[in-house]
């Protein structure tokens, strides 16, 4: 590849639009083959046209590396395009970054920010947010919704955004100090147990099942419910709860299936006079 003669240089202006149109298109027009491979090359199209503008050749080169397959969590992914764009423009202005270098960034940055960003965003701060937005919707009242949409996307935009131009500036060396040796299992597991610790009080709070059915002996009634709940308190939402983990996790159910079980035992108990 040839030095770009005129040393383009990307504006903020630049980075802005790249930013805007990863955050806009970066779930769209998805399919098995490439994944957000379409999103991520519409991100980076024009700044290849404006880098590369003196050499067609590698324009047409940019847009091939950049169909390839391409998956990662949205949001803490939106590092990745920051990084990439700043090795294209550091490959732009003659240095020693070759395609094989992008390409092979890409994809070892792909898995540990998605493995990230599901553990902190979509399996620990979502489902945070959607208690306490659950909480609020009682009575139907519309708080819960307008709550999650405000904090959800009053934290997202910004994160993304910084992490995008974080991911810029500081080029290939963002991957090695974001994901420090170890750094990627530790911060893991620890939100995996937020997120069970989460879930779990999530599952107590609405999930109800209580028992109807009363043990009576003379003229003394017992309620199976006061004694299930003097054993332990909402035993059976956490039976219910373990139960549906099983069969997904071991017997390898899919959610429909557990759905369409859950509502026939419902429907066969209540029908028995059990709930």
């Amino acid at each position: 590849m040839k030095k770009n003669s005129d040393e383009v240089k990307l504006t903020k202006k630049d980075l802005n639009k790249a930013y805007l149109r990863w955050q806009f298109f970066c779930l769209s027009a998805q399919n098995f083959e490439r994944m957000m491979a379409l999103a991520f090359t519409h991100t980076v199209g024009p700044i290849l046209e404006k880098l590369y503008k003196d050499d067609p050749e590698e324009i047409k080169n940019g847009l091939k590396r950049h169909m390839q397959f391409f998956n990662t969590e949205p949001q803490l992914g939106t590092i990745i395009p920051g990084i990439v764009i700043a090795l294209e423009e550091a490959r732009a202005k003659g240095q020693e970054i070759t395609e094989e270098l992008i390409v092979s960034t890409k994809n070892a940055l792909m898995g540990p920010f998605a493995g990230l960003g599901d553990s902190i965003i979509v399996g620990t701060y979502i489902p945070i947010l959607l208690s306490i937005a659950l909480g609020m919707s009682k009575g139907g009242s519309p708080m819960g919704a307008i709550f999650y949409a405000l904090v959800y996307l009053g934290t997202m935009i910004p994160l993304r955004y910084l992490l995008f131009m974080k991911g810029y500036e500081l080029g290939l060396s963002a991957a090695e100090n974001f994901l420090a040796k170890g750094l990627t299992s530790k911060v893991s597991q620890a939100l995996n147990t937020i997120g069970l610790i989460v879930i779990g009080g999530v599952s107590a709070q609405f999930i109800k099942a209580p028992v109807a059915l009363i043990y009576k002996t003379g003229e003394m009634e017992v309620s199976i419910q006061a004694i299930l709940d003097s054993i332990m308190p909402k035993m059976l939402p956490l039976t219910i709860v373990l139960s549906v983990w099983y069969l997904i996790d071991k017997r390898k159910w899919t959610v429909g299936k557990v759905f369409l079980g859950l509502f026939v035992l419902a429907a066969v108990f209540v029908f028995l006079g059990i709930f």
